[in-house]
């Protein structure tokens, strides 16, 4: 059974056992399990169910595998013969999650 839902602002296709790496989920810690209730499509047995936009009673449960920083992302600007330069960096907070379930009702 896969599923494509949207959560941290992003959308990802999913399936039970997958890993990915999203934006940090506030307020929780390495071990904890997650319910995502923003499931937009589910393929069972080959056969799709779409929501509009979302499906009711659809949810991925997930559990948070542990909480990191990405690597670093340097932001740097310039003005060619204007003595203007700016050098700043990035670190963004990710959480790496696997997937447990996804329940259709």
């Amino acid at each position: 059974m896969k599923a494509t839902i949207q959560t941290q602002g992003s959308q990802f296709v999913v399936e039970k056992g997958d890993k990915l790496s999203v934006n940090r989920f506030p307020n929780t810690n390495e071990g904890d399990q997650i319910k995502i209730e923003q499931v937009l499509m589910v393929v069972d047995s080959g056969k799709p169910t779409f929501g509009s936009p979302t499906i009711e009673g659809a949810s991925v449960t997930a559990k948070i595998l542990e909480n990191k920083r990405d690597k670093k992302i340097i932001v740097f600007k310039k003005k060619r013969r204007q003595g203007y330069k700016r050098r700043r960096g990035h670190r963004q907070h990710l959480s790496v999650i696997e997937i447990e379930s996804i329940d259709l009702k």
